[in-house]
């Protein structure tokens, strides 16, 4: 009995050992109801660098390549500026004419993809809006914005080689800002300008360039002009401009980039009283429409 017993415990053992080791990768699938969600990975707008020589390479060419693009396109513009000098209209004209094609065309060598929203609004007189991270954002601007459009930048402007002579020559508007006086004053000729001759206005209401990509306070000077005008407002947000192309930096990332028009604000029937107000209501309109990554600083 005791050897029939032990015999018919080693066999047990033994077919337990076999079971075994006949499934040896076999694991518990964690099995989820009807009612239960697989979890998903959260969607975030994050976008990757991609670092390597292969895509340096690239965009040291694609870079060069639009540096010459544009010092062509420039100078072409330039002659044409020159032959146009007593009809101050037409250099507005050919100077947004030079945008368009300039700035499709450096865009397109420099290869972002490009999503436009709301381009419905883009065709509006208005004072346009932009929020200001990257020197993707001119070459956008100078594409997207309609004929009869004038910028206003810094007096500097003149100092950069040949598009700040262009500038000039295509009529654009310059205050100082380095002077609180002479800059209220240039904004009362720049309202008068642009009643005139039924133009539209382009700003970057920061004042600066953003180093991180977050939307910064807005200057009160569209404000004024809004004041002076009685022009619309039409706010053009770009998001992934920062991503593309960084400042203090020559290396272009293919990174999306999104141009979203928003729908004008109206301004015939803003006070003075209430300039802070509406700053900061238009601030608070555009920060609603960047990505997180791009919104002000809480």
């Amino acid at each position: 009995m005791e050897n029939f017993g032990a015999a018919s415990l080693r066999s047990r053992r033994l077919e337990s050992y076999f079971n075994t080791s006949s499934e040896p990768n076999k694991r518990e699938v964690p099995k989820y109801s009807v009612d239960e969600q697989i979890p998903k990975r959260e969607k975030t707008d994050i976008y990757l660098d991609d670092n390597g020589w292969s895509s340096v390479l690239i965009s040291c060419f694609r870079t060069v390549f639009c540096f010459l693009t544009m010092m062509v396109t420039t100078f072409v513009w330039a002659l044409i500026m020159l032959l146009l000098l007593p009809w101050p209209y037409q250099r507005i004209r050919q100077g947004n004419i030079y945008g368009h094609v300039t700035g499709r065309l450096l865009m397109w060598i420099l290869g972002n993809p490009i999503k436009i929203e709301g381009s419905e609004f883009s065709n509006e007189r208005a004072i346009y809006i932009c929020n200001h991270a990257s020197p993707l954002d001119i070459f956008l601007i100078m594409w997207l914005t309609p004929t009869g459009s004038v910028g206003i930048a810094k007096k500097e402007i003149i100092r950069y080689p040949l598009f700040g002579q262009l500038y000039i020559l295509a009529n654009h508007l310059r205050i100082d800002r380095s002077n609180p006086v002479a800059a209220v004053e240039s904004m009362k000729q720049v309202a008068r300008a642009v009643a005139k001759n039924n133009l539209s206005l382009i700003i970057f209401p920061e004042g600066t360039r953003s180093k991180d990509g977050r939307l910064l306070p807005f200057k009160k000077g569209f404000v004024h002009l809004a004041l002076q005008t009685q022009l619309p407002i039409v706010p053009i947000v770009f998001s992934g401009t920062h991503r593309a192309w960084r400042k203090g930096s020559l290396h272009v990332r293919p990174a999306p980039v999104t141009v979203k028009y928003l729908p004008p604000i109206q301004t015939n029937n803003w006070t003075v009283e209430k300039i802070d107000e509406y700053v900061k209501t238009v601030h608070e309109t555009y920060a609603k429409h960047l990505p997180e990554s791009q919104r002000p600083h809480q």
